[in-house]
């Protein structure tokens, strides 16, 4: 593969991401009933595009090839997992103290320095990543330039408290 030493645009964004689903109504349950997407179209009883704040989809669910079929090995090729960014720390608060209360289980949680994560699975055991940047004015730098980014346990009580301010 050639590098020519281009760069793509800063302002180049993931637009969407299509999952391949075993049950469409059981995808749409989480998604829409507990993260709180919203159906945006639907085709039938086969794929359903979904977002949040009306684009026309973040994430599109489909059973094309994979109705009623096992989860995919967790070490085999594949996704690792969607990340959906979070707009404040309040708003990832809310979405935990919803999973809390659905008594969904978490993977893990990590404060990673430039962002603070809870990680799931999907019920077809798609990984999930809820997240939040810090502004980027608190990210620290290591003395080369790069960002310095770790994996420390995030502290859920402390996130839990944002629902109070």
């Amino acid at each position: 593969m050639e590098t020519d030493n281009y760069i793509i645009p800063a302002q180049t964004k993931i637009g969407h991401v299509h999952l391949k689903v075993a049950d469409l109504d059981r995808a749409i349950d989480f998604y829409c009933g507990l993260l709180g997407f919203e159906i945006t179209t639907r085709y039938g009883t086969q794929a359903v595009f979904i977002s949040a704040g009306g684009y026309h989809h973040h994430i599109g669910l489909n059973t094309w090839y994979s109705k009623g079929a096992p989860p995919a090995s967790p070490h085999g090729v594949g996704l690792f997992h969607t990340a959906i960014l979070y707009p404040t720390r309040k708003d990832l608060a809310v979405a935990l103290n919803r999973l809390v209360k659905a008594n969904y289980p978490l993977t893990g949680a990590s404060d990673h320095g430039v962002s603070e994560a809870l990680y799931l699975n999907d019920p077809d055991g798609n990984g999930v990543e809820l997240y939040w940047d810090r502004p980027k004015d608190q990210w620290e730098y290591l003395p080369d330039g790069s960002i310095e980014m770790y994996t420390r346990s995030l502290n859920l009580p402390g996130l839990l408290a944002e629902l109070n301010k």
